[in-house]
């Protein structure tokens, strides 16, 4: 039976690294992606008109790629979010969710090297509570390259992936709409390379016994059925 999905990124290009593969599993099982992106840029920080607009075509692209059913964005400036914006990243994430009535729902690490993603981490959080978000099912992390393994070297800092992903068929393509996201791009030993999205696959897949996988942290899993 298909079901709602909620892929979360600070920055379009995260939930093609963390969890393309996996977001390709769920489009063709039929599940509704609805995509959240939080950051968005702006040619008032600097970037050129050209570069704005090419941008807002690499996430139509994108989304096309994922059959994304809803593409949403809340166009906070890339680079800059804080505590200051909990309050209304909160209630914009929170309407969203209550919205879509997502079962799944996957957003970054909470560690990351990035303060963007750990913003977002934390604002996702509060709109996981089950007494208020009652239809959600599983929430887990995604580790991001790039971001998460720059994460500070220190226990309560680790992404501990305890769920993989079988991403065999789909890792050819989710380097395809990673390429889409050139500029992100560079090579190797630059770690958003392809050598290396491809490497990460492979460690990954070896853990969990395939060819391919992508791994994730649950945070939450209610499972009402018989075991």
């Amino acid at each position: 039976m298909s079901k709602p999905v909620l892929i979360l990124s600070a920055h379009p290009d995260d939930e093609t690294l963390g969890a393309g593969g996996t977001v390709l599993r769920h489009s063709k099982q039929g599940d509704k992606i609805i995509w959240l992106i939080v950051t968005n840029i702006f040619e008032h920080q600097g970037f050129s008109k050209q570069r704005v607009s090419k941008r807002q075509k690499e996430i139509e692209q994108v989304a096309e790629c994922y059959n994304v059913q809803e593409t949403v964005k809340l166009d906070y400036p890339t680079m800059s979010l804080s505590s200051d914006d909990l309050g209304s990243l909160i209630s914009d994430i929170s309407e969203v969710v209550s919205s879509h009535t997502p079962e799944v729902i996957y957003t970054m690490n909470r560690s990351d090297a990035h303060s963007d993603h750990r913003v977002v981490f934390d604002a996702v959080m509060a709109c996981t509570k089950s007494f208020r978000y009652p239809f959600i099912r599983e929430v887990l992390m995604y580790e991001c390259i790039s971001e998460t393994e720059f994460a500070p070297a220190l226990p309560e800092k680790q992404f501990q992936p305890n769920c993989y992903v079988d991403i065999s068929d789909e890792l050819e393509e989710k380097i395809k709409i990673m390429n889409i996201f050139k500029s992100e791009l560079g090579t190797h030993p630059f770690p958003r390379s392809e050598r290396n999205i491809k490497a990460v696959a492979t460690h990954r897949g070896a853990t969990a016994g395939v060819e391919y996988a992508e791994a994730f942290q649950i945070i939450k899993s209610y499972r009402f059925e018989t075991l």
